[in-house]
């Protein structure tokens, strides 16, 4: 039982530094301010919780695991929150690019965005 443990743990270890490998990447790669901040919350924050279930599954002390479990929660406390500013931020101070939204929502209860 122990050998799959250390293997299902592996496996999610290696899934999860792939996710955030993937939100490097779209962090580089895409073209706007809320393109790139869904890229650094969504995967970014499944690949940390699966790299702390991964790590919990190795290492399977109660210190260590409760210790990780704070960690999982911080990050999917914060990410939301941070991820919310920034772009409310970058729609007040014009950093979103027009030409890529579908709906602007936020212009149909304001007065649109500051030019």
């Amino acid at each position: 039982m122990t050998g799959v443990l250390d293997l299902i743990g592996a496996v999610l270890l290696l899934l999860g530094a792939l996710l955030a490998l993937a939100a490097a990447i779209g962090l580089l790669r895409l073209p706007d301010v809320l393109s790139r901040m869904h890229a650094a919350t969504k995967p970014q924050t499944t690949g940390l919780v699966l790299v702390v279930i991964g790590s919990a599954l190795l290492l399977r002390t109660s210190v260590d695991v409760w210790m990780l479990v704070l960690v999982a929660a911080f990050q999917l406390i914060t990410a939301p929150v941070t991820a919310h500013l920034v772009g409310r931020l970058a729609y007040r101070s014009g950093g979103v690019r027009e030409d890529l939204l579908h709906r602007d929502e936020l212009a149909e209860r304001t007065d649109g965005p500051p030019r």
